[in-house]
């Protein structure tokens, strides 16, 4: 008897993830996560700019292909990629390279995750989890702006929980590329200090990490008065 086609989908999803699980040990062994430190950046400086200055198109192509892997690959990398995506690119086409970069292998991650744990659990899931997953699919884009802007929540987090409820593919796109065009132009804008970074967790100052919760907390004020208001007409 064949396979019924959700089951075939459900096993090429676990297929996905056991490949990406795969590709992130080959680059963690192959000595890939040594390319993204800083010191071989700076050293590498002059190449790097030639190169780009010679293939302005093709660059900026590969980056955003590159960009897009490490997320899915869920690599620790984002952070010295954004900064070297400033320093060659500058401060605005750097931005839009790395948020293109950046949600496509969100999107990529969360959509082999939405098919693979998201079908599983909500196959199973209790009244508990119909009631979470109702308000997260109506509040979805808030919630996901909120989580997106506010540097509490990792990134590569962001990714996959949504996934375990029906939240459209669109909605976690449009929420993703919105939410992190502010952090990625405040780390493509100190790109061009990238040779003399030691640390990049050293160029984000209190004051601008409180800004983006901020941020993100005046985006979720939208959600929050709709939730309000929708239970002020239950009680009435």
């Amino acid at each position: 008897m064949s396979l019924s086609l959700p089951m075939k989908k459900l096993k090429l999803s676990y297929l996905l993830i056991l490949l990406l699980l795969l590709a992130a040990m080959a680059a963690h062994l192959s000595g890939v996560a040594a390319w993204l430190d800083i010191k071989w950046i700076a050293a590498h400086r002059d190449e790097l700019l030639n190169w780009v200055e010679a293939r302005p198109i093709a660059s900026g192509a590969l980056f955003i292909v590159f960009y897009a892997a490490v997320v899915a690959l869920s690599l620790p990398a984002a952070t010295v990629l954004t900064l070297l995506g400033g320093f060659l690119f500058g401060r605005w086409i750097g931005t839009a390279l790395v948020v293109v970069g950046a949600t496509l292998g969100a999107v990529a991650i969360f959509s082999i995750a939405k098919t693979s744990f998201g079908e599983g659990l909500r196959s199973k899931a209790g009244p508990l989890y119909q009631k979470v997953a109702a308000n997260m699919q109506e509040n979805a884009f808030g919630y996901l702006l909120f989580m997106r802007l506010v540097p509490v929540f990792p990134f590569f987090l962001v990714n996959i929980v949504p996934a375990m409820f029906s939240i459209e593919t669109g909605t976690f796109a449009l929420a993703t590329f919105i939410g992190i065009i502010p952090g990625s132009f405040v780390y493509a804008n100190l790109g061009g200090e990238l040779s003399t970074i030691t640390d990049p967790g050293d160029l984000i100052s209190a004051k601008t990490l409180i800004a983006f919760s901020l941020l993100g907390v005046m985006a979720l004020v939208p959600t929050l008065y709709r939730q309000w208001c929708a239970r002020g007409s239950k009680a009435g």
